[in-house]
């Protein structure tokens, strides 16, 4: 295979740089995590290589994968997760970057095998909904990232909680993708703290279709 060369180096420095927001967010500890991107135009991805500290992470560690999940190219074996991925954006062509974290909040209430209600409104803005909860699978096969695709495929939601395991969040780019990470990490916050001191309401879901469409398509600089 041919490897779009300039495309892979962007891509590679884009993937490696954004995963020092997942140590900065507190969404990682030791060599947990990963994030992946499409490389444009083509059929291969990069994620992070498996097992290698964030410290010692580089543009050039960074493992190229077709959509398959087969190594193409890299010094590295990729991260254990590269199945999930890869069936991602097998069977959701408009995903452009998935994340990987055991945040700890979100990563609770995953434990809880309990979905994050709506119930503030920067949780409505950004997810529209409430986070749901995935199907347990084990790790090393493609059994995520189906749980993965049945769960959010038609939601609103860019993040889901897999049972016992962790988060994993979807985007139309990997930034997209972190951002979704982090915000899932607030919110699962929030939400738990909230419930420490009693019962916690879900927002009528009028007002969280109405927030989600001013936040969506208003908020910020067009």
């Amino acid at each position: 295979m041919t490897l779009p060369t300039e495309a892979v180096e962007r891509v590679r420095e884009d993937v490696c740089a954004l995963h020092s927001e997942l140590l900065r967010w507190n969404l990682v500890t030791w060599t947990s995590g990963n994030i992946s991107a499409r490389v444009p135009d083509s059929d291969l991805i990069v994620i992070k290589p498996s097992g290698v500290s964030y410290e010692d992470l580089s543009p050039e560690s960074m493992v190229v994968c077709d959509l398959d999940g087969a190594l193409v190219d890299g010094r590295h074996s990729p991260s254990s997760d590269t199945d999930a991925h890869a069936y991602v954006y097998r069977a959701m062509p408009e995903v452009g970057g998935v994340v990987h974290t055991h945040s700890p909040y979100a990563t609770a209430w995953a434990a809880r095998d309990e979905p994050i209600p709506c119930a503030i409104t920067a949780m409505a803005d950004e997810f529209g909904a409430d986070v749901p909860v995935g199907p347990f699978a084990l790790i090393g096969g493609d059994d995520i990232g189906r749980g993965i695709v049945a769960t959010l495929t038609g939601h609103r939601s860019p993040a889901v909680l897999m049972r016992s395991h962790g988060v994993f969040t979807i985007g139309d780019s990997p930034k997209a993708a972190v951002k979704a990470a982090v915000m899932c990490e607030d919110v699962a916050r929030t939400v738990h703290l909230a419930r420490e001191h009693g019962p916690v309401e879900r927002l009528p879901q009028e007002h969280i279709d109405a927030l989600y469409e001013r936040y969506q398509n208003v908020y910020g600089q067009r």
